[in-house]
């Protein structure tokens, strides 16, 4: 038997010159992919499970794009579900109703997206077997049979921890009828919707939480700044108490010592010039009354500053005004200008300045000889200003000298004044000045920026 014989199905090629010219035939691809077959049925069923493979595969990528809505909270993804569900069955209505109870932080209780996916918000517009759904749904009993066919009526129930928490409801039009294929996505659907909103409530109890941790937190902030400045109050109310005690303990030992010493030696010397006919003695008996009159009326003054409680309510120009008026020498006129709009400043700053202008007017009135002081305060856009003036014969700039040698020897009795007050200014961020006045005497000058005040409301 031959080749041929044994082999029928084989062809001889054909030698080169009986092949038919022409271009290189292309390959079959409907043979490649199995689309043309000897059976049948099997393309169209081939076609359904692509078509249903192709829808499944959509719908599980909406579902994963609805179910990531979490961080928006539960309404985003209630209306992202429903949407969801609504669009994979190509469905005339759908809904989706949580059980009155559970889920209490889920919100909105329930949706329904109506043909062409628009939703309803309004139930007493949607169709009675629509409506009727929702309530069962809301009450825990399930859902009722409905008239249309069961391929294409869909209720799913939402379960969380073996208890069901709400459902799906869906109706598909006539040529969209519901498979197997469709049930297992909804229920897919279903068990991760129950996750999300749990999660969701979670994530919003969560939030809740924090927020109400940091008001917490910020009000005991806000306490303990109020504790410290009330302990600092109370620490400086504590020591302003203790020195106005050592205050008034130090005036009444004036009152009740010096002050009776200087009044009996001008006595003394009133009995001795009585009984002195001697013109050179009796001058210097009068020079001794006096240097004690002045003597009293210096202790007076400082009686009378250091039992001063009222200043605490006045401010500053006020305090001024009171000082010029009270235990100044018969000789010595003093004058109060205020310029400016007066501000509130802080009552320690404010005491500093009342204190200096009360060293210089009683250095004025005990040793510059002066007839006439002028007390200044002005009030400057970026700083306040205090002078004092006289038309005494005192020297800027032995002043000047004066109080550098006082600050060189140390805290010794000597010239404490004038370092009281340089100290004081600069405590205030100030700077004190001497300089020569215009009424031709000596002026104390006081300049304290507004930055280093921290000035109140006017």
């Amino acid at each position: 038997m031959t080749a041929a014989a044994r082999f029928p199905s084989r062809r001889t090629p054909a030698p080169a010159a009986e092949r038919a010219p022409g271009p290189r035939p292309r390959p079959d691809l409907d043979a490649l992919t199995g689309l043309r077959s000897g059976k049948p049925s099997f393309y169209p069923e081939y076609r359904v499970n692509a078509e249903r493979l192709r829808r499944v595969i959509g719908s599980l990528d909406r579902i994963s794009a609805a179910l990531v809505r979490t961080m928006e909270g539960s309404e985003a993804l209630v209306r992202a579900v429903a949407d969801a569900a609504a669009d994979h069955l190509s469905a005339d209505w759908v809904v989706l109703a949580l059980v009155d109870g559970e889920l209490t932080d889920a919100e909105p209780r329930h949706v329904v997206i109506g043909p062409d996916g628009v939703e309803w918000s309004e139930l007493r517009l949607v169709p009675d077997r629509v409506r009727r759904h929702i309530t069962l749904l809301q009450g825990g009993t399930g859902t009722e049979d409905d008239d249309d066919s069961d391929r294409r009526h869909l209720h799913v129930p939402i379960r969380l921890n073996g208890r069901t928490v709400g459902g799906f409801v869906a109706w598909t039009p006539p040529d969209r009828e519901i498979d197997d294929t469709d049930h297992s996505v909804l229920r897919i659907l279903a068990g991760q919707t129950a996750s999300a909103l749990q999660n969701c409530a979670l994530l919003d109890r969560a939030e809740r939480l924090h927020a109400r941790t940091a008001a917490q937190a910020e009000d005991l902030r806000t306490r303990n700044d109020e504790l410290m400045r009330t302990q600092q109050a109370l620490g400086a109310a504590r020591q302003r108490e203790v020195l106005d005690n050592e205050r008034h303990r130090i005036a009444r030992e004036l009152h009740d010592s010096v002050t009776q010493y200087a009044l009996s030696a001008g006595m003394h010397i009133e009995l001795c010039r009585s009984e002195i006919d001697d013109p050179r003695l009796l001058e210097h008996l009068d020079t001794a009354k006096d240097l004690t009159r002045r003597a009293v009326e210096q202790l007076r003054s400082a009686i009378y500053a250091l039992n001063d409680d009222d200043h605490a309510d006045k401010d500053l120009p006020s305090m001024l005004r009171q000082l010029s008026t009270v235990h100044m020498p018969d000789e010595l006129r003093v004058e109060v200008t205020i310029g400016g709009t007066p501000v509130a400043l802080p009552h320690e700053h404010e005491q500093s300045l009342f204190r200096i202008a009360g060293e210089a007017l009683f250095n004025t009135a005990m040793h510059a000889s002066a007839s006439r002081a002028v007390v200044r305060l002005a009030y400057q856009p970026d700083r306040v200003r205090l002078s004092v003036s006289d038309d005494g014969g005192a020297a800027p700039d032995q002043i000047r000298r004066t109080l550098r040698a006082a600050s060189v020897r140390g805290p010794s009795g000597e010239h404490r004044g004038l370092v009281n007050m340089d100290a004081r200014a600069r405590e205030m961020g100030g700077t004190l000045r001497f300089r020569r006045s215009r009424i031709g005497g000596l002026q104390v000058q006081v300049d304290v920026p507004f930055g280093t005040t921290g000035r109140e409301t006017p």
